[in-house]
């Protein structure tokens, strides 16, 4: 069975990685948004991308939101 964006999301930031982008950069709404590409990027500079379509980009936004995973810089 495939794991969610939420879990691979989970397991990359438990060994250490952070979140370095993600694109779209909406974060007020985003009700046209059906996809979601979320960069991060591991101590040693090594990168993962996971994407979200459809239901699964609202869910993944709102779990990033609601932990604090990533703040928008120069705002």
């Amino acid at each position: 069975m495939e794991s969610t964006s939420i879990e691979k999301l989970q397991k990359l930031i438990n060994n250490n990685y952070k979140i370095e982008k993600i694109s779209p950069l909406i974060f007020g709404s985003d009700a046209e948004i059906n996809i979601v590409s979320v960069t991060l990027v591991s101590e040693d500079g090594k990168k993962e991308t996971i994407r979200a379509f459809g239901e699964e980009s609202h869910r993944l936004r709102e779990y990033i939101r609601k932990n604090e995973l990533f703040q928008v810089q120069g705002f």
